[in-house]
């Protein structure tokens, strides 16, 4: 598929979500260290814990992949292979500031 058309279809799906409020940009952030903890900690703070939850990070940060990983219905991606899929499939999408800059 053409370039053009992929990313039409990103920035879509993003306008999409955020119109139905499925979209919160956050500061850019990082843990000290990586903890599965940490990172749930974050979803419950979001009141979104057991949801299909997708996080956009600039630069993939590896104590915040690392914390992501052991929670089913959370996935981290950096901004340059956000897909059209999964920003559909998730319930939200948490992306950094930096990579909201990335993609525009």
């Amino acid at each position: 598929m053409n370039k053009k058309v992929k990313r039409l279809a990103r920035n879509s799906a993003l306008s999409y979500k955020a119109k139905s409020e499925g979209l919160i940009v956050l500061e850019d952030f990082t843990f000290d260290a990586p903890k599965t903890k940490s990172f749930d900690n974050m979803l419950k703070s979001l009141k979104l814990d057991g949801k299909k939850t997708l996080l956009v990070l600039n630069d993939l940060d590896k104590n915040v992949t690392m914390s992501a990983r052991n929670i089913k219905s959370a996935k981290v991606v950096n901004s340059a292979s956000l897909n059209t899929y999964d920003i559909m499939n998730a319930n939200t999408v948490l992306i950094s500031e930096k990579a909201v800059e990335a993609i525009v």
